[in-house]
């Protein structure tokens, strides 16, 4: 995320990890001013004759989507702020605060038009200038966590009230959907000058709700904002937003009605149905994955990396810790995306006899000894030190809290190999960025091939409607997937349990949306 997939991630039930607190003491009460203009209000802020989702998923690692460090960050945000774009159910940009954009011939200028009177949700005008300085800010703030994904961008203008002109510094086909996700999510410029720290706790953005109350590690309460560019698509009154659910008490929890939405693991399904409740199995852009130190002995030999990648028996991990719900994969993308490389299907498929040649062929014949970590040590980090032994790895497992986990795995880069989840992202280019760039949140080594580089600049060069684009992005995965270190294990669908009287929820593969969803 991080699981730096999105941007249509999940909360990790893997390795689940959380930066809760940032600016906050804990299990600090933050009461938000209301805001989103007027509107008629029950106890609670909700707004009044309307029903209230109450969602077991997760709360952001932080408000601010400039600092936010967790890939599955955007399902909440999204609640919050909105963007120039979002994805439609298939990935793909489409207009949102903008009403449409065009590139020039030369594929190096892309200009957006706004919609007609935008506000924030305090009332105050969303202009291409404030458009201007939250996407400014993004890309220029020395500790923002979505710079990298903008370094195409050259310079931002604001023309006119309502266009805003990007200059980019090559041919970048990808920004329409960049800026679907955390991203290119607008900022209320009056709130990141001397209140920039408190927008981890309190977000000030023009989405389809508005935060009213927060409490750290609790809860989050929200209410709709009647000023929302699509407001007539949102038809809930409020939303609670909770932490994920333990997996044993998610099931009651849903029947005595703490929440009437949750995200519930493979193993629960069964007894969700039992108990009368809906499931859905929406399929996403997560993958379970292994993030492994290139730079790190024994890793920096390419042979002891590919015996890593033949060791792990998929198969028993998809049916033993995910209940069957997912497909065994060996590259980030899922089936049906058109990143997804045939070609590389099976390319690593468990084959402990080549394993072990290949760490014979490295010197370790007499196997060798390595650290998995993991913040969850049952379940997946133990069946995968199980399977490492019988080829003659010895994995001892480092368990690390889990609001340790981003600072100690994304920033310090300072494990061997972790066990990890990849919530995809809204563009595959940014995908690529995050797992395989050298400042990639997910690629601990640091190093990219010259061979990526040249295959990602093709992508960003390819309009996304160019009949070329599949097979282009298709080709940057086969050579990732082969040169990189990166243990692609199986995808993981979002799995959400929901009271009779919540409708069916969207079916979208990267950011869970609520458009159109009632409460009874």
């Amino acid at each position: 995320m991080n699981r730096a997939l999105n941007p249509g991630s999940a909360p990790a039930l893997l390795g689940r990890r959380k930066l809760l607190g940032l600016g906050l003491g804990a299990g600090a009460a933050m009461a938000l001013a209301a805001c989103g203009g007027s509107s008629t209000a029950a106890p609670g802020g909700h707004s009044a004759g309307a029903g209230v989702l109450k969602w077991g998923w997760a709360l952001p690692t932080s408000w601010d989507p400039v600092f936010s460090s967790a890939g599955w960050d955007v399902h909440a945000l999204s609640l919050v702020y909105a963007g120039l774009t979002k994805l439609d159910p298939h990935g793909a940009a489409v207009p949102a605060l903008a009403s449409g954009w065009t590139y020039d011939s030369a594929g190096t200028r892309v200009t957006f038009t706004l919609r007609p009177n935008l506000t924030f949700s305090d009332g105050t005008a969303l202009d291409a200038a404030a458009v201007k300085k939250s996407l400014d800010r993004g890309r220029t703030d020395p500790k923002s966590l979505v710079a990298p994904q903008l370094t195409s961008v050259k310079a931002i203008s604001a023309p006119a009230a309502n266009t805003v002109v990007i200059d980019l510094t090559h041919p970048d086909y990808q920004i329409p959907n960049l800026l679907a996700g955390k991203t290119g999510m607008i900022v209320n410029p009056a709130e990141f000058g001397a209140n920039a720290a408190s927008l981890a706790a309190r977000p000030a953005g023009a989405g389809p709700f508005t935060l009213t109350s927060y409490t750290q590690n609790e809860k989050a309460v929200l209410r709709r904002n009647p000023g929302y560019w699509d407001a007539a698509s949102v038809k809930l009154g409020g939303f609670e937003l909770y932490p994920l659910p333990d997996a044993s008490t998610v099931v009651a929890a849903l029947q005595s009605g703490q929440y009437n939405v949750a995200q519930i693991p493979g193993s629960q399904v069964a007894a969700a149905q039992a108990a009368g409740l809906e499931v859905q199995v929406i399929p996403s852009m997560v993958v379970a994955t292994l993030d492994v130190d290139s730079a790190r002995a024994p890793f920096t030999d390419p042979r002891v990396v590919q015996a890593l990648k033949f060791a792990i028996d998929r198969e028993a991990l998809l049916k033993t810790e995910a209940f069957g719900h997912g497909e065994v994969t060996y590259q980030p993308f899922p089936k049906g995306y058109a990143g997804y490389d045939p070609g590389s299907d099976g390319l690593f498929a468990y084959d402990p006899a080549k394993a072990k040649a290949l760490l014979a062929q490295a010197g370790h014949a007499g196997g060798l000894d390595i650290t998995l970590t993991t913040s969850a040590a049952a379940g997946v980090p133990e069946q995968i030190q199980a399977q490492l032994k019988q080829v003659g790895i010895n994995a001892k497992i480092e368990v690390i809290p889990q609001a340790q986990f981003t600072q100690i795995i994304y920033i310090q880069h300072s494990r061997q190999v972790a066990v990890d989840q990849f919530a995809g992202r809204d563009s595959a280019v940014q995908a690529f960025q995050v797992l395989f760039g050298q400042q990639g949140l997910m690629n601990p080594g640091r190093a990219t091939p010259p061979e990526l580089t040249a295959a990602l600049d093709k992508v960003t060069r390819t309009p996304l409607d160019s009949p070329d684009y599949p097979t282009v992005l298709q080709a940057a995965t086969a050579t990732a997937v082969r040169t990189m270190p990166n243990v692609f294990l199986y995808t993981v669908p979002r799995i959400l349990a929901r009271a009779k009287g919540v409708s069916p929820l969207p079916e979208t593969t990267v950011v869970q949306r609520f458009e159109g969803v009632t409460v009874a």
